[in-house]
């Protein structure tokens, strides 16, 4: 059972006014945080040349300091690695430097480390394989990666390499010996590489921009300020993208290119692009992104879809056997913590966010080796999993990551003893308040406010995403006209809902066991955002039910 908790308790006019519309306007913009006029009208009115070095926090020091380098590089035509991470984020600030440089002559290759043989960011391995691979490597440039990678800087500096690091995951105490670093938590890892390639190019063109929209929606970075300009502008250039990679990656996923938007990015191309990062090397994706071979784009974008659907079985597997042992014990520890060696490196961090989807408990999946094994770690809303994660840092081999997903290395002998920490730890700090699923609302509205008109106002607040929600309302008391259930295993609610005499579309994707506490001609109070049909060039709307119940009078 879901606690509806409504964040604004502001009445409003059953009489439909546009002093009312804007009262819901700014009761929209003050739960997400936007409350200055200067914020309002930079929420509202979105400028890219807002998003500047001075804005995004980074330290124009470092900045000037890593501009000095580079030129060095380019100049003397000295060996320059662009050292990526394997996800979405990390293969398109890869290519979004790697290209930069390549068009000014720098002498440059980019570089996806193997997640199974290397494992995540700049590492010892990494640069011993760099090193026998690539002679006379003077400079690494990181990508979304870095921040915590102490002992790889302190090997490459040993071997006559300098470092950059740009990268946006939390920072521990103390940070790496390198040459310099381009470090803000305000944007995703691309979006820093994007605002980098700028100040090296002396431009501010919106070229790449597509790369950083497609990396901020996938990395599930807040869309607010610098993050929602950059993905607002971006999936307008990502509709209209030139990329041979993107336009056949979207034809083979049956993506229709104008229609791009947050879900398209999220849920269809992002998972495709990771699929190689996950099961095999994430260089393809990158090279799918660079390419400029129409056969070459169109085997690449077969070879992702195809890996997705492996990826897709492999998961589903993982999370069947996961929930399996998770409901053979009792939940009395307040996370789940839960390991085995058949459990594949690259799904592990999809396993643990359908376990706290299931059981709403913080949950970290390890991928049990013989020596060492791997683990990803999902939150609950109130508990910093990297923190949570560092304070048994003398048990670990490595931990990074961000306040609601992180991973981590541990000697697989030291699992149990982990474990066991992790559980007594989380007795402490996951409160029973943690641990109630909310429902959050941004107001009551009356149903006569329910219009196209209505609709089209709230995509001013769009693009939506982390931090920035779909709006979500309650309206009480709307009379059931029909309902149905819908879909495999009658899995969905389909409802035609009265208020006055005007009748909604609604539906509440898995919630066909609700059918049975239904009636026609009886009033229920409903949860839901509002989304538009388009059916034969008819526009209509159609009300997503996120949660009903019978009114109670």
């Amino acid at each position: 059972m879901k606690k509806w908790v409504i964040l604004n308790k502001s009445k409003i006019s059953h009489l439909k006014s546009q002093k009312s519309i804007d009262k819901i306007l700014d009761i929209l913009l003050k739960n997400r945080g936007i409350k200055t006029k200067k914020e309002v009208d930079g929420f509202l009115s979105p400028k890219l040349e807002t998003v500047t070095i001075k804005n995004v926090e980074i330290n124009p020091k470092d900045l000037d300091k890593t501009l000095k380098r580079i030129k060095i590089a380019i100049e003397e035509k000295q060996q320059i690695i662009v050292f990526g991470d394997y996800d979405v984020d990390g293969i398109s600030g890869a290519a979004i430097l790697w290209e930069t440089l390549n068009s000014l002559g720098a002498k440059v290759l980019p570089y996806i480390p193997n997640r199974i043989e290397e494992g995540y960011g700049i590492s010892l391995s990494s640069i011993s394989n760099l090193k026998s691979q690539i002679s006379n490597i003077k400079l690494i440039i990181t990508v979304d990666n870095g921040i915590v990678a102490n002992e790889a800087v302190d090997f490459a500096n040993k071997n006559g390499i300098d470092v950059i690091i740009t990268d946006h995951h939390v920072p521990s105490k103390l940070l790496p010996n390198a040459y310099s670093i381009i470090h803000t938590t305000k944007l995703c890892g691309a979006g820093v590489a994007y605002l980098l390639a700028q100040n090296i190019k002396y431009s501010k063109d919106d070229d790449h921009l597509e790369l950083v929209a497609l990396a901020t929606i996938a990395d599930l970075v807040p869309l607010t300020y610098a993050n929602r300009t950059l993905v607002k502008f971006g999936l307008e250039k990502l509709k209209n993208t030139q990329r041979l990679g993107l336009i056949s990656l979207f034809k083979e996923a049956g993506i229709d290119k104008d229609k791009i938007g947050v879900y398209e990015v999220g849920h269809i191309i992002a998972p495709r692009l990771n699929a190689m990062g996950r099961l095999e090397s994430a260089m393809d994706s990158l090279r799918l992104i660079c390419t400029t071979s129409g056969k070459r784009a169109l085997e690449l974008a077969r070879k992702l879809s195809s890996t997705n659907l492996e990826r897709q079985k492999f998961t589903q597997e993982a999370i069947m056997h996961a929930s399996a042992a998770v409901n053979k014990r009792q939940l009395t520890k307040n996370i789940i913590f839960i390991a085995h060696e058949n459990y594949q490196q690259g799904i592990i961090g999809l396993v643990a966010g359908k376990l706290v989807e299931q059981y709403y408990l913080p949950s970290i999946v390890v991928s049990k080796g013989k020596q060492y094994s791997k683990a990803s770690a999902r939150s609950i809303s109130g508990l910093n999993i990297i923190e949570f994660i560092r304070s048994a840092s003398d048990l670990l081999v490595d931990a990074g990551g961000h306040p609601m997903a992180a991973g981590f290395t541990v000697e697989t002998i030291k699992l149990a003893k982990l474990q066991e920490r992790f559980e007594d730890m989380a007795l402490i700090k996951v409160t029973k308040q943690m641990l109630s699923r909310t429902l959050r609302i941004d107001c009551e509205l009356p149903a006569e406010y329910i219009t196209l008109d209505f609709y089209n106002l709230l995509l001013k607040l769009s693009p939506f995403g982390m931090a920035n929600p779909i709006p979500v309302f309650v309206t009480k008391k709307m009379a059931v006209d029909d309902f149905r259930t819908i879909g495999q295993d009658n899995r969905h609610l389909k409802l035609k809902l009265k208020s006055k005499d005007k009748v909604f579309e609604a539906i509440g994707f898995g919630m066909g066991e609700k059918a049975s506490k239904i009636k026609t001609g009886k009033l229920v109070d409903i949860v839901y955002t509002i989304d538009e049909n388009v059916w034969n060039d008819k526009k209509s709307l159609q009300l997503k039910i996120k949660d009903i119940k019978l009114t109670i009078n």
